[in-house]
């Protein structure tokens, strides 16, 4: 008889033992009879066979080599994140970092405790016991405007001195400039942008743009190591990374996200409604009304009053405007001096509305305040 046989869950380890196991029952139930003369020796072999045993050396144990292995490299790649400020936006970027395997903490001042349960991240509402985990990114996801007195309320002594902090703000240089200015210099920082937000990437993340500067990495290996597991988030979600100064960043932004929400805020206010024969054009109009109408006027307001590039872009928009209106009035009034006088007068010109220049001030009347 077979005292047991351990049956391991590799295909190969179940083959070779199923063979053996079958192997053994034909020796024990086939065995001919043995007269008395032969007892001593069978029962040498019967205690031989109690005592055998099949095990398969090369099956996938919960402490061998490989799973140690596999075990060390999940544990090396999963990162502790803390998400300061769990609105609409934190909980859009907690599903991506729970969904990769890694451990996410949230913490607000209203209660999402409900919120932080359903995605699988821990909800934290005192920020001393939150700083007392130990996380190894903390990501300030915050409006704009609250920025600076969020991050100053924080118990930095309890963190790691090595911990991470990154901010998924849409402005850049405002953040950097603050975190220079608040942080000890043992903490790293990773300003980002993720260009895209709850309507447009509920689909997919896939060639969205995701901006980010490495502005100050300790040069040991596992801190660059962990700047990279964190960014790989974004990589594996599809994203088109691009790496840039938070002062390039901040121009290109001007001159794209600002006017984006600009022109947005301002067709809201015409009240456009949706027509039974809505152009092609129009819908797309409509749906820069809901994407825009979305964020929260502060988001808005934090675009203009922290890029210092956005005056500038306000200005020539006013301006694009005006000198609009003076092409429309300058046909209309050619118009009417045909009509009065049966023809033009000679040497009238035009007016023409030609691109404006990259420097609003130079549209500006002389003497004009710069």
């Amino acid at each position: 008889m077979i005292s047991s046989i351990s049956i391991q869950s590799t295909p190969a380890a179940q083959s070779a033992i199923s063979g053996t196991s079958r192997l053994v029952h034909r020796n024990v139930h086939q065995t001919p009879f043995l007269s008395p003369l032969h007892h001593h020796h069978s029962h040498h072999q019967h205690s031989f066979r109690r005592s055998l045993r099949v095990r398969a050396i090369d099956a996938a144990q919960p402490y061998d080599l490989e799973a140690r292995l596999v075990m060390r490299l999940n544990q090396s790649t999963r990162l502790k994140i803390a998400i300061i400020g769990f609105g609409n936006f934190g909980q859009f970027l907690a599903k991506a970092f729970v969904r990769q395997g890694h451990i996410v903490y949230a913490h607000s001042r209203s209660n999402y405790l409900v919120a932080a349960e359903s995605i699988g991240a821990a909800f934290v509402s005192d920020p001393h016991d939150l700083c007392e985990l130990h996380p190894d990114v903390m990501v300030i996801c915050t409006s704009i405007i609250s920025t600076e007195s969020v991050l100053r309320s924080l118990p930095l002594q309890r963190l790691r001195r090595n911990t991470l902090f990154v901010d998924v703000l849409s402005v850049k240089e405002f953040p950097k400039n603050i975190f220079l200015q608040v942080l000890p210099p043992h903490f790293d920082i990773l300003c980002t942008h993720p260009m895209f937000g709850p309507e447009s990437g509920k689909h997919s993340w896939q060639n969205l743009p995701f901006v980010f500067d490495k502005v100050r990495i300790g040069g040991e290996n596992l801190r660059q190591a962990r700047v990279e597991n964190f960014l790989d988030i974004f990589r594996n979600e599809g994203c088109r990374m691009v790496e840039m100064s938070c002062e390039e960043h901040d121009k290109y932004a001007a001159g794209t996200q600002f006017i984006t929400h600009t022109t947005g805020r301002i067709l809201e206010k015409l009240q456009l409604e949706s027509t039974p024969i809505n152009t092609k054009g129009y819908e797309t109009l409509l749906d820069l009304v809901e994407n825009t109408s979305g964020d929260s006027f502060d988001l808005f307001y934090g675009l203009f009053m922290y890029n210092e590039n956005a005056m500038e872009q306000l200005e020539r928009l006013d301006l694009a405007f005006e000198a609009l209106k003076k092409e429309l009035f300058g046909h209309l009034h050619e118009i009417l001096r045909k009509q009065l006088f049966g023809k033009s007068e000679e040497g009238d010109v035009r007016p023409v509305l030609e691109k404006l220049p990259k420097k609003a001030s130079r549209l500006l009347p002389p003497g004009a305040p710069q």
